[in-house]
């Protein structure tokens, strides 16, 4: 097989994961705290001296760090990062990261997410709260006063979600490994009565398809053009 072949094959599969990506992202541009998903590719050299060839990389995904625009509620019980910071819920696949502070409470007083897993605090116990007792007050630094009592804190955490990571439910992340509590950090703090809106660019993402698919029909037409080539060298040779 012609070399450009390979090349061409390779391009195709990096392309395809990328349109993924652009794909997932589209789709949650209206997802309330999410982070976008970028690919990282790398040139694979083979051979010496002009016998070399460059081949794509298949590509490893990584979580943006951008954060989303913030969105006033009112809600007393919706709640946004300010900073490098994630709520974190327990599930059944256990502690699970994500920005989207849309809570309830439920009637026996259990702090949940929009999805009704429980939230934690900073020591990854559930947060239990009065519901007979008025909306609760969320300082900045995630405590949580009602009727001037103090009832519990919100716990913020960190962590690396790495490359290739793993999504889990509407906008959380699976941590790869156990995620630091913030106990003291100025820059770092919780906004009540907003939501953090998706950090998806539609206009970019969309610009970005379309450089995807242009990029898909010419390794396409090169495809072609090393198959033409290599049926008219056998022609040739056969004759």
């Amino acid at each position: 097989m012609q070399p450009g072949l390979y090349v061409s094959l390779s391009s195709q599969v990096a392309l395809e994961r990328r349109l993924t990506t652009i794909a997932d992202n589209v789709a949650n541009a209206g997802t309330v705290g999410f982070r976008a998903t970028g690919v990282k590719f790398e040139d694979l050299v083979t051979g010496m001296g002009k016998g070399s060839m460059s081949f794509v990389s298949t590509g490893e995904t990584y979580l943006s760090t951008k954060s989303g625009g913030m969105k006033e509620t009112g809600n007393p019980l919706d709640m946004a990062i300010k900073g490098d910071a994630w709520f974190g819920i327990q599930t059944p696949q256990g502690m699970v990261m994500t920005r989207d502070g849309r809570f309830t409470i439920q009637p026996d007083g259990m702090l949940v997410s929009i999805e009704g897993y429980p939230v934690v605090d900073a020591g990854g116990a559930e947060l239990l709260l009065d519901p007979q007792a008025g909306p609760p007050v969320v300082a900045s630094d995630g405590t949580i006063r009602q009727n001037g009592n103090l009832v519990g804190g919100v716990g913020l955490f960190q962590f690396t979600p790495g490359v290739d990571f793993v999504r889990y439910g509407n906008s959380g992340v699976v941590p790869p490994t156990q995620p630091q509590p913030i106990l003291d950090d100025p820059d770092v703090g919780i906004m009540q009565g907003f939501v953090e809106n998706s950090n998806v660019d539609p206009v970019l993402e969309m610009t970005r398809l379309i450089q995807v698919q242009r990029a898909f029909e010419n390794m396409a037409a090169l495809t072609r053009n090393s198959e033409s080539s290599l049926n008219e060298a056998i022609k040739a040779l056969g004759a």
